[in-house]
């Protein structure tokens, strides 16, 4: 995590004090658990929480710690035994430290997730609006970067409300994958635990029992998870290239907000680049960067090894983070983009009428010609058009083997925009329902 990245709703759940604040509160709650079953006195358990239930836990007294103990819960165990007093002695029996990390961590990611579904709904909040406003705009479609057929730029806002759809869903899926407890013990065994401890910790918190654990909580749950931020990035990073494309000064259908003082380049004062955008394709690569390391994660030794571990410390805070800044960052940019519907149809004149090839070629095999001799009339008509030589539709008029099949009217009728968006409608309710 980096500032300039960083929102600090975000940033909050990974700070030490709140990784703290879970491993009491799940050691606290464990100790309730314990109490009830009469394997700790319950007046212990209520010193626990009256004591340590409002502390401020001392960052660099528990780091001090670690350096002598080169182990992280030790060091708050001992830190907290400061805080409790004697009857500390009664906290994390039965438990290993995976309990208490791994719980964590998936409170940490359940907690980071909300935050990703409230950012993705500002974001479809944004396409949408954007997507209705510019509904039956017309606009070229390009496959290849190359003009194709026309489209609506308020299409291109649905596709991508669509995809944001599906990541929403499986953010929502993910979240409830990793929302799991484990307070097993050593190899998972509740040889040193009762299970019923790990049941109601796991609904103190939130959370779920994991079914098995080992001496970890699987972490296939976890590759899912990161994945599903991966893809969710490489959406955020489609539809920035999308804007990036658009904005260049040959094509300018659209353009990022461009706001007063701001400065394109420190060199040539009439820039106007796409940077948020860039920024946007930047971060995207970052996120998608730790599925990797996450998938890798799912192949440990045995019951556990700690190879995950350091991998985690990074990823966890690194991705949530910096999806969470990227998709704000991208609400912010829909809500303010700049679009230019006279450019959009000035390119879609471009080509002298060729994105209407298609019509007259399936209109020629209707009238009787075959595919092959109906591509090739229409072909060679379009390409002295594409070469700035005439106008598409003049030249088919001309055309000695066109005329044989159709007439100048039936031509002209092959040339009317509003054909090709006769289903917007139709699109736009499979995506956005009736409203």
């Amino acid at each position: 995590m980096i500032p300039r990245y960083t929102r600090p709703e975000m940033a909050s759940i990974w700070e030490p004090q709140t990784r703290f604040k879970i491993w009491f509160e799940i050691e606290a709650h464990a100790a309730d658990a314990q109490a009830e079953l009469g394997v700790i006195p319950k007046e212990a358990a209520r010193t626990i929480w009256a004591k340590a239930k409002d502390a401020k836990f001392d960052v660099a007294r528990i780091d001090e710690i670690e350096r002598e103990t080169k182990h992280d819960v030790i060091a708050f165990l001992t830190h907290l035994a400061e805080i409790v007093g004697p009857e500390a002695r009664f906290v994390h029996q039965g438990m290993t430290s995976s309990d208490v990390l791994d719980t964590t961590l998936n409170v940490q990611l359940k907690r980071a997730a909300d935050l990703l579904l409230a950012d993705l709904d500002r974001v479809l909040a944004a396409l949408k609006t954007r997507a209705f406003e510019h509904k039956m705009t017309p606009t070229i479609g390009r496959s290849h970067g190359i003009h194709a057929e026309p489209v609506t730029f308020g299409l291109k806002l649905a596709y991508a409300y669509a995809e944001f759809s599906r990541a929403r869903a499986r953010l929502v899926a993910a979240r409830d994958e990793i929302s799991t407890c484990a307070i097993s013990g050593a190899v998972g065994t509740f040889a040193q635990i009762d299970p019923r401890v790990e049941e109601h910790v796991a609904k103190a918190m939130g959370l779920k029992p994991e079914p098995v654990s080992t001496q970890v909580i699987p972490r296939d749950r976890h590759a899912m998870y990161f994945a599903t931020l991966g893809v969710i990035a490489a959406s955020v990073d489609r539809l920035a290239v999308e804007i990036r494309h658009l904005q260049r000064t040959e094509v300018l259908e659209a353009e990022e907000f461009f706001s007063e003082g701001q400065k394109g380049s420190s060199a040539m004062p009439h820039k106007r680049n796409p940077v948020l955008s860039e920024n946007l394709s930047g971060l995207s690569r970052m996120v998608r960067a730790y599925v990797t390391p996450a998938l890798e994660n799912v192949a440990l030794w045995h019951e556990r090894d700690i190879s995950h571990s350091s991998a985690e410390r990074m990823m966890g805070p690194d991705a949530t983070v910096t999806l969470d800044f990227a998709l704000v960052r991208l609400a912010g940019l829909i809500e303010k983009l700049l679009v230019y519907p006279a450019n959009m149809q000035k390119n879609l004149d471009r080509l002298g009428g060729l994105v209407h090839s298609q019509r007259v070629l399936i209109a020629l095999t209707q009238k009787g010609a075959s595919r092959e001799d109906a591509y090739k009339f229409v072909q060679r008509n379009a390409m002295p058009v594409w070469r700035g030589e005439g106008d598409f539709l003049t030249l088919l008029k001309q055309d000695a083997d066109v005329k044989k099949y159709m007439t100048d009217a039936e031509l002209e009728e092959k040339f009317d925009l509003g054909y090709h968006l006769k289903h917007v409608d139709t699109i736009f309710k499979r995506v956005f329902g009736e409203s």
